[in-house]
């Protein structure tokens, strides 16, 4: 069994953007599950705008955030321009490490990011769990029913 988003029903995989909701978890933006988060966009905007914060390594260049042609108000990729990569996990690793960003925010996005990826791991596990429980339910009926049956054909023996 995988996480499913609560949303949309698709299985959450580790590189997709996830928040809380009510119980569960869901994709930030499901139509695109591995975009930045909201909060990723500001930071990306307001302390990255004037120097480059991707290279794409099929073609080798380097671009500003504004070359990469993303709404920075809504939640999507970012492609290289010139082959269409997804640089967003790139620009995910840009924010953990850049320098014009503060340590505090930088250690944000690392900790949400982390935070999240163990809350999926440990949501796994439990899945697993729940699953190997299922089954040896399944296994446990399925020998009541037998044993159920052979003292039926002993009693009706005698």
């Amino acid at each position: 069994m995988n996480i499913k988003c609560s949303l949309c029903h698709q299985v959450i995989s580790a590189g997709d953007t996830v928040e809380p909701d009510g119980h569960g978890v869901a994709h930030a933006d499901c139509r695109r599950p591995r975009s930045l988060s909201p909060e990723e966009h500001v930071f990306l905007y307001v302390y990255c705008w004037d120097h480059a914060v991707a290279e794409c390594e099929a073609c080798g260049r380097a671009f500003l955030q504004r070359e990469l042609g993303a709404d920075r108000f809504r939640s999507c990729t970012y492609e290289c321009p010139n082959c269409e990569t997804d640089l967003t996990p790139i620009i995910r690793a840009h924010l953990t490490a850049c320098a014009v960003l503060p340590e505090q925010l930088r250690r944000r996005v690392r900790v949400a990011r982390e935070t999240a990826q163990r809350l999926l791991k440990r949501g796994q596990q439990l899945s697993d769990q729940a699953d190997a429980l299922m089954r040896e339910t399944e296994a446990a009926l399925a020998e009541l029913k037998e044993t159920r049956k052979r003292a039926r054909r002993t009693r009706d023996e005698r």
